[in-house]
């Protein structure tokens, strides 16, 4: 098959449970063009140098968003007046993964400044506890779902109380969270159906994000949003409740959406290498650099996507300006030319650079607690699950190929200890 077809087998669901041999014929053309019926086609990086040399070039721009574009109403006051002020506003305030510098590095800056060390470090012994507790409920059982007894439910307690988001309120995040998620992958962009409910969600969960701020205002605790909304960071830089909103919801989004797909990737891999998951249960102290492993053999977030502010020569071809960019940060990890024996999992290999967290200025800002929310879970599950074997495998896969995961992880167990 043609390269030209490359990009699309990647986006093909029916590859979502390996899609690693695609991306090593990709590798065979460092960068390459790839046929997506436009003239300018959409490019593609996929080897480690390139991809780290791209996140790192100023000519390469975060805001590949297309202008906001609410679905109609047939309100003729509401079309012609609100939609565009509301659309405006959109494109003003996106979240901050989708744009660049200054605005990028202020709000960033925001984020990190209540995102603290003291704060994160925090949540370990916490995650430890949830993990405890979420297991101990399903100790009579004889099969678990990885996903929905453990994976999902951890990450999505931990962001919702580092924000200080009412526990009640946090079943309402699922919903919003996989729709908005959908913003990553390419080809909903420009899907008018799949944009009109991004909308929809957005508005939703931006009006309780809304009102949620006011309540921090008038009554402020200990938690980042509270932070956020009321303290400037010590080079004064404070967000406006636009930006704010944005950045809340990114954050409880990307939050737990990634770290789900961290977990689950990681019992799956575990549950395909049983001496390695055997070695986990008897060394917890393994635990970090299995997670960096994972990290590079089997990543959350498969690419991202990129556009070129300026001509680019790289790798023997030139990117033209205003190109759509992919960077295959998961066909990177797998790079033979950095990675020995890329296809092996191997916790004990020497010097993993992985681009598992992307790199540079877009650096995933919540890594500290994703390393540690993976560290408790699959910790856990090696010492107290008794016997287990997946039930399926493959597993069925979520939609998404940029965050790439098991949608249901059906484990057989002989118990919980």
């Amino acid at each position: 098959m043609p390269d030209s077809s490359l990009l699309d087998q990647v986006k093909d669901f029916a590859n979502r449970p390996n899609p690693y041999p695609i991306y090593a014929k990709l590798r065979q053309n460092p960068v390459s063009r790839q046929d997506d019926g436009t003239e300018a086609g959409t490019w593609v990086a996929s080897t480690h140098g390139t991809i780290a040399r791209l996140l790192q070039d100023p000519r390469v721009s975060s805001e590949t968003l297309p202008p906001a574009d609410r679905p109609r109403t047939g309100n003729p006051l509401t079309d012609l007046i609100v939609k565009p002020l509301k659309d405006w506003m959109m494109d003003r305030h996106r979240v901050f993964i989708f744009r660049d510098p200054p605005d990028h590095d202020a709000l960033r800056s925001a984020v990190m400044h209540q995102f603290s060390q003291e704060r994160v470090q925090a949540m370990r012994a916490r995650s430890d506890k949830l993990v405890a507790d979420l297991l101990d409920g399903k100790r009579d059982a004889r099969e678990i779902d990885a996903v929905d007894d453990l994976a999902y439910p951890l990450p999505v307690t931990v962001i919702c109380e580092l924000f200080g988001v009412p526990r009640e309120d946090e079943p309402k995040f699922h919903g919003w969270a996989t729709q908005l998620a959908t913003a990553l992958e390419p080809d909903s962009l420009f899907n008018p159906e799949i944009r009109a409910k991004n909308s929809r969600t957005f508005d939703a969960i931006g009006g309780y994000m809304g009102d949620l701020i006011k309540e921090k205002r008038k009554h402020p605790q200990d938690d980042m949003l509270s932070g956020l909304a009321n303290h400037a960071t010590p080079a004064g830089v404070k967000m406006g409740d636009y930006d704010l909103i944005a950045t809340s919801i990114l954050m409880l989004v990307a939050g737990h959406e990634t770290t789900v797909n961290l977990i689950t990737n990681g019992l799956l891999t575990l549950l395909r290498h049983p001496d390695e998951l055997e070695r986990l249960r008897q060394d917890p102290m393994r635990a970090p650099r299995l997670i960096e492993e994972l990290l590079r053999y089997e990543p959350p977030v498969q690419f991202r996507t990129r556009r070129t502010l300026a001509a680019i020569d790289i790798a023997g071809v030139t990117i033209p300006e205003g190109a759509d960019l992919v960077l295959l940060l998961a066909a990177g990890n797998r790079d033979e030319s950095v990675f020995p024996d890329p296809d092996g999992f191997d916790p004990d290999r020497a010097g993993t650079r992985h681009l598992g967290f992307g790199g540079s200025l877009h650096y995933c800002v919540g890594a500290p607690l994703a390393r540690f929310e993976a560290e408790a879970a699959l910790t856990a599950l090696a010492r107290r699950l008794k016997a287990p074997r997946l039930i399926a495998d493959p597993p069925p896969y979520r939609q998404g190929a940029a965050l790439r995961g098991p949608e249901n992880l059906r484990v057989a167990i002989d118990g919980i200890v």
